[in-house]
């Protein structure tokens, strides 16, 4: 029996992850009781979770530890080489949104500054516009960068839009839609194509998204 390791976003999304994969006849039920275990091995030997941070997923799975990572599509964007980009499980939804406060003036001339956690998104989104802009990257609530004076506006992930009409935002543009993904380690693809290919056939099913294959 082929044993498939994944390495699973940790959170929310863990939680929407196990409960499609429940949807789709696969039981999970030994991951319920995580206590703080991060490594679960499934009673049927089938799989190995890995629970780890969003921005690490892509890294477990390139380097071989994990044969497959579900993770956003906005790690994907910021992390893009390495793996192969397989299956939208459409789940996860949210946003790549430019948000300011209500003053601000995309249309003007001036070179702007722009707040992100996400560099490679927000430079990439401008760059296509045309407009040479200056990006500054902060890991904390970027939210607040506008409403300072430290930047002109934000690229941010974005949800329901409450945190940043909670904090003076708007948003002025939508950049992308996100939604989890499945990516897959290449020699993994070669020597368990079976069972992972097995694996999409049973996911697709219950999946909003598609096979990127």
């Amino acid at each position: 029996m082929t044993q498939l390791t994944i390495a699973l976003t940790k959170g929310r999304l863990e939680r929407q992850t196990i409960a499609l994969f429940e949807k789709a006849g696969i039981d999970l039920s030994f991951m319920k009781e995580k206590q703080r275990k991060l490594i679960f091995n499934s009673p049927d030997k089938k799989f190995t979770f890995l629970l780890v941070k969003a921005a690490d997923v892509t890294t477990y799975v390139r380097h071989g530890v994990a044969d497959l990572g579900i993770v956003g599509k906005d790690v994907l964007l910021e992390h893009p080489l390495g793996y192969y980009e397989m299956l939208d499980l459409g789940i996860g939804k949210c946003k790549f949104s430019v948000a300011s406060t209500k003053n601000y003036q995309p249309d003007d001339y001036k070179r702007k500054r722009i707040a992100t956690k996400y560099p490679t998104v927000a430079s990439e989104h401008f760059r296509q516009k045309g407009e040479d802009v200056e990006i500054i990257k902060i890991e904390g609530s970027v939210e607040i960068a506008p409403v300072l004076g430290l930047a002109d506006a934000i690229v941010d992930i974005v949800e329901t839009g409450t945190t940043l009409k909670e904090n003076g935002l708007e948003i002025f543009e939508d950049i992308c839609s996100i939604s989890a993904r499945v990516i897959v380690n290449k020699a993994a693809l070669k020597r368990k194509r079976e069972a992972i290919i097995q694996l999409f056939h049973t996911l697709e099913p219950v999946c909003e998204g598609g096979n990127e294959v």
